[in-house]
């Protein structure tokens, strides 16, 4: 699990990179728990949570520059 002070040091498309290899890898989890194959179903929750601070962070980049 990321810190917010993490990803404010990464610019935009930086973050939206981001964003997309946590959906990725929360959608791999998903899957995985599904299938039984999970070794750690906490994981699932850090992951939307690090989506969750990301989307914070570009939303507030986007207000401080528009």
């Amino acid at each position: 699990m990321k810190k917010a002070s993490e990803f404010r040091t990464k610019t935009v498309d930086e973050l939206r990179l981001e964003e997309k290899d946590l959906r990725k890898e929360l959608f791999n989890l998903r899957f995985r728990k599904v299938t039984g194959e999970i070794e750690n179903p906490l994981r699932i929750r850090h992951v939307r949570k690090d989506i969750a601070r990301v989307l914070t962070v570009i939303n507030e980049k986007v207000k401080q520059t528009g």
